[in-house]
């Protein structure tokens, strides 16, 4: 049987370079290569300022593995484009990207499923496989920045999955996207959301790698956000809230809050004023997010009544809040939707 090959897009520039040299060739060859897999090649007969037969023989060795694109939605009201790649080994995971007046960003999966269990989420019920590599987090950019033809400006790790819950794999993405040599993403071009999991956050801080970190916490006390995410229930809101100041004190980095309003759940004006008084004094922002439609739920959006009152409430008592923008909701551009929709098809 023969041996796997080396996906060329889960290495670092350093491991590309000790894998070269051990092939008998020069280091800057490592830097060439690293350069094409960050232009978007998708296959190493691409490289042409390398000679054939260099070609030939990392051919022998490696592979460029990217996805191929299985379904793809386009907005008729912003643009914004859905995504669900098919991995080398069949499964699927989605990516979305989203036009704004700086640029294009792209949200990227980093699991096939998820095992956080939130009850809002379109991926909660359909099961966990497995984490992504470094390359297919890498993979994703890549594969939109060759469809639209353009550079995404912004990448969001908030996809489908737990990006804490693939740490190692998180972290040396990271490193690959923010390489001069490679996409040479600035980190503060980067945000990373998780559903809470404190470990990971304090780790983060000790990276020397200052992303933006997105908190999905969508309430203001462990009874209703137990409720709704289980991870509330090992790492309570207090818990979180001083991981998170490690991190903005660490990193110098402002936290978002991700806040989805749900009727009658989390979207009273009491609620408002707690939580107000769980993150006064924090270098923060809300962003108050009215809940996509997601069937089986049992849950119902906020009206723009309650979600204005809301974010009044927190402005008045200095906490900056935005109410995100809704993008692409003719096509169900929550994560995790388009996924589900191609499974149950499967099943079918």
């Amino acid at each position: 049987m023969p041996e796997k090959k080396t996906n060329l897009l889960d290495l670092t520039k350093e491991e590309l370079e000790e894998k070269i040299l051990a092939m008998g060739h020069p280091k800057y060859r490592a830097r060439q290569i690293f350069r094409w897999l960050g232009k978007g090649a998708s296959s190493i007969d691409e490289m042409t300022d390398i000679s054939k037969d260099l070609r030939e023989e990392l051919k022998k060795v490696f592979v460029i593995d990217s996805p191929e694109i299985a379904g793809k939605l386009v907005s008729k009201i912003d643009g914004t484009v859905k995504y669900l790649f098919r991995l080398s080994d069949g499964y699927v995971i989605e990516s979305v990207l989203m036009g704004y007046k700086h640029g294009f960003s792209a949200c990227i999966s980093s699991q096939v499923g998820c095992k956080m269990g939130c009850k809002f989420c379109a991926s909660t019920g359909i099961g966990f496989d497995r984490n992504l590599t470094a390359g297919e987090f890498l993979a994703q950019i890549i594969a939109i920045n060759r469809d639209i033809g353009e550079r995404v400006s912004n990448i969001v790790v908030m996809g489908i999955g737990e990006p804490f819950d693939n740490y190692d794999n998180l972290v040396k993405f990271l490193r690959i996207a923010h390489d001069p040599d490679g996409l040479n993403m600035g980190y503060r071009r980067i945000t990373v959301s998780t559903s809470g999991l404190v470990p990971g956050i304090i780790k983060l801080s000790q990276e020397d790698m200052p992303v933006n970190l997105s908190i999905s916490l969508h309430a203001p006390n462990d009874t209703v956000r137990a409720g709704i995410m289980p991870v509330n229930k090992r790492y309570s809101i207090d818990k979180l809230i001083e991981a998170c100041n490690i991190y903005t004190r660490v990193t110098k980095r402002r936290i978002t809050f991700e806040y989805i309003m749900i009727s009658g759940l989390n979207d009273s004006e009491e609620n408002a004023r707690e939580l107000a008084e769980k993150i006064k004094g924090m270098l923060c922002h809300v962003n108050l997010i009215p809940l996509n439609d997601v069937s089986n739920t049992g849950f119902k959006r906020s009206s723009r009544n309650n979600i204005e009152k809301f974010r009044n409430i927190l402005m008045a008592k200095g906490i900056e809040t935005t109410v995100r923008r809704e993008l692409g909701e003719d096509i169900n551009a929550a994560c995790g939707q388009l996924r589900k929709s191609a499974i149950e098809a499967q099943k079918c």
